[in-house]
């Protein structure tokens, strides 16, 4: 089981943000977690079920940090 600490952020309309990399950093966690538990015998799906489902969270990781460098990026060239 994993355990992470996650700030939350409030913005000026009252939502609560959190930090892109610390989203990134929970998604690929989860992921490793659900294939060591797959093979370790820990989790009730099978290995397949698991890697592919981990391969969706660590895509989605990607993609995530591709937005923002993105982003980033089109800040420094208007900057």
């Amino acid at each position: 089981m994993i355990h992470v600490s996650i700030p939350l952020i409030p913005a000026t309309d009252g939502v609560l943000l959190i930090p892109a990399d610390h989203v990134t950093t929970l998604l690929r966690r989860l992921a490793a977690d659900w294939v060591e538990s797959a093979e370790s015998g820990e989790l009730r799906g099978d290995r397949q079920t698991a890697g592919d489902l981990s391969g969706v969270l660590t895509e989605l990781a990607d993609q995530i940090d591709v937005e923002c460098i993105g982003f980033a990026s089109a800040l420094d060239d208007n900057a």
